[in-house]
């Protein structure tokens, strides 16, 4: 079974991404022509140019938002609080056989830090810097690690293209989910085109 990936991790349009089924590995993204320092490499310009970007946005108009949906600090906040989230499940998962993970109440991390009223300077750098350090932490993943196959997690629950329970994954498919959960806030600040 073969799904076509759609979550924007920033592959250019001629790398072939995709999700793949196998019954003995599980889902996992395959990437062809892409290797993990690629990867990096992409993961920082995009923290790197999204940052500069974000700057450019006004506090009053990064404060802003229709009923129902969070305003661009509160979602850069939401980023803020999924990275302090995924540092430590990353750190984690290195040390276990499962990636059985603790999860969080996004809503109420959001709303409990007022992000609203927080310096919207302040809140693009604490984004960048803690990204730029799980680029770091990724690095340094061997990738033994990364690969090992996973039959108990709870991804399902977890992630942001979730895997079914039934189906095993790796730490490399989550990192490259926690990169296209990012990627997916950023469009709904910056566009599209995060370049």
């Amino acid at each position: 079974m073969e799904f076509s990936d759609s979550c924007g991790l920033g592959y250019h349009s001629d790398i072939v991404a995709h999700f793949n089924f196998d019954p003995q590995i599980g889902f996992r993204m395959v990437i062809s022509g892409k290797l993990m320092d690629q990867f990096l490499k992409d993961f920082r310009h995009t923290v790197e140019q999204s940052s500069t970007r974000l700057l450019q946005i006004s506090a009053d108009q990064a404060a802003a938002s229709e009923p129902g949906h969070w305003s661009s600090k509160e979602i850069v906040g939401h980023l803020i609080d999924s990275a302090a989230n995924n540092h430590q499940r990353f750190v984690r998962a290195q040390f276990t056989d499962d990636l059985v993970l603790p999860g969080y109440e996004q809503d109420l991390w959001v709303t409990s830090q007022k992000y609203n009223e927080a310096s919207w300077p302040e809140l693009v750098h604490l984004w960048s810097a803690y990204n730029l350090h799980l680029s770091h932490v990724i690095s340094v993943m061997p990738e033994e690690v990364l690969t090992r196959v996973r039959t108990e997690h709870n991804l399902d629950k977890i992630a942001w293209k979730a895997v079914p329970t039934t189906s095993p994954t790796t730490l490399e498919y989550f990192v490259r989910d926690y990169a296209g959960h990012m990627r997916h806030h950023l469009t709904q600040i910056l566009g599209e085109n995060l370049e």
